[in-house]
């Protein structure tokens, strides 16, 4: 039976057809996140360290740690920071350092400058998972001697020098492809966690069952783990999170191991909760007056001003129990407790987000 192995200072976490499914927390990533880029150009690792704190305690069991930072500022200042060669290196090991520090899971490295990975793994405590390798030659060539040398697990992108590919059986060959490259360095199949690509449904019908159908055949002809951006599926359609929790539960079922994602459902805003407060006042109603908004937002059906687990952990719990990677029911019952799905995550070194507990 296949089995990845990822591992932080003192935990492992598992990635395997007989596991629970793998929830790689996907919020440590400046990309597209001005706000964080902003931060960390300032030196400022708050949010990263929120981040890392929330994602654990709502159930990701692995951390995905991404340094494609922008900074803006200091690129005017000194030309060098538009080169990612010389942001990413320092930048990721200072990621990796700050993470490690607040919380004890296993981390995935993350970036496209080969640099970056490098600073990652020398930092890194455990054996993380390498994000990301492709099929171009080019990438090939600089990243799979790191994986060799370190020996880690790495994610393996079925894209090539032709780009992306809407067609699933040349997606296939692609990720046939990295394995048999990767085996020429010694790099066993169990170390190679490809993503298929998931394309968005709202722009191609046929994503859903190209994804299913992709990773069975990963499963049974390739042997190897899986993963993806689980919410590329939903991209550009209303309700994303109705879509998300339908399709990941499918895709545990074809064979999907694990998945990059948000474990969160952020916080509602105090911008929602006045413009739900002045449509209740406007329907005549009468709020008590000690009424706090904690209790407003969840009378009022919003979700929560705290961060907890999302709707995808839910579909996620349940899918494990049904499919019996949760035999006992335990995890299921810890998720529904009345102290909520984020407070059974644990995880944290500093015990901010729970105290910890063993894993089922």
């Amino acid at each position: 039976m296949t089995r990845t192995i990822v591992e932080s200072k003192t935990k492992t976490a598992i990635i395997g057809f007989d596991q629970p499914f793998c929830v790689i927390g996907e919020r440590i990533n400046p990309t597209g996140r001005k706000k964080l880029a902003a931060e960390l150009e300032l030196g400022d690792f708050s949010t990263v360290e929120a981040d890392a704190i929330a994602q654990v305690a709502a159930g990701a069991t692995v951390l995905d740690v991404n340094s494609g930072a922008v900074f803006t500022n200091k690129m005017a200042e000194d030309p060098r920071y538009a080169d990612n060669n010389f942001v990413e290196p320092p930048l990721m090991k200072e990621l990796i350092e700050r993470v490690q520090a607040i919380v004890d899971v296993p981390l995935c490295i993350d970036s496209s400058v080969p640099g970056a990975l490098e600073a990652g793994l020398e930092a890194c405590e455990g054996r993380p998972l390498l994000n990301s390798v492709t099929g171009e030659e080019e990438r090939l060539e600089l990243v799979l001697p790191l994986v060799k040398k370190y020996n880690v697990p790495v994610v393996a992108i079925s894209n090539d020098d032709t780009g992306i590919s809407e067609d699933p059986e040349v997606r296939f060959a692609v990720a046939k492809k990295i394995v048999e490259r990767a085996a020429d360095f010694g790099i066993p199949a169990h170390d190679i966690v490809v993503d298929p690509l998931v394309m968005p449904i709202g722009a191609m019908a046929t994503a859903g069952l190209q994804v299913f159908t992709l990773v069975r055949r990963l499963r049974d002809e390739l042997g190897v783990n899986t993963t993806c951006g689980a919410s590329n599926i939903s991209f550009g359609l209303p309700n994303r999170h109705g879509i998300n929790n339908a399709f990941l539960p499918m895709a545990m079922e074809a064979g999907m191991t694990s998945a990059i994602m948000n474990p969160i459902a952020l916080p509602v805003t105090q911008k929602v909760i006045a413009e739900k407060k002045a449509e209740v006042a406007a329907a005549g109603l009468e709020l008590p007056a000690d009424m706090d908004d904690e209790t407003f937002v969840t009378l009022f059906g919003l979700g929560s001003m705290k961060a907890r687990a999302g709707k995808e952990m839910e579909a996620i719990r349940a899918a494990n129990f049904l499919m019996d990677q949760d035999p006992s029911g335990g995890q299921w019952i810890q998720f529904n407790r009345p102290t909520g799905g984020a407070a059974a995550g644990g995880g944290s070194r500093s015990g901010r987000a729970g105290g910890r507990r063993r894993r089922a």
